[in-house]
């Protein structure tokens, strides 16, 4: 069963930025993307919310989201989120593979 993880990040006035900029410099996103089970994990910007930045993530089980929760670049995230997110709003779906 597949694992569709939506992360909404509400992000400090005008530092969307400058908080997706940290991510590539830490090196979160590739790691992330390296992580076995990994089979999408992409950020959008919202064209609406100029403080507002968009993850999607897509894991071949939810045991891979699991393991990705205990990563230190997971918990480099966590610590980014702190200065820069006001917020974050997490949507999980499963799904089958066809």
């Amino acid at each position: 069963m597949k694992r569709f993880v939506e992360v909404h990040y509400y992000i400090k006035d005008g530092k969307r930025n400058e908080f997706y900029n940290a991510i590539q410099k830490h090196g979160i996103a590739d790691a992330s993307r390296a992580e076995e089970g990994n089979e999408k994990y992409e950020y959008y910007f919202s064209a609406e919310n100029e403080n507002e930045l968009l993850l999607i993530e897509v894991w071949n089980s939810p045991e891979a989201v699991e393991l990705h929760m205990y990563s230190q670049h997971y918990k480099e995230l966590g610590e980014l989120k702190k200065k820069y997110v006001t917020e974050t709003v997490f949507t999980r779906y499963e799904f089958m593979d066809e």
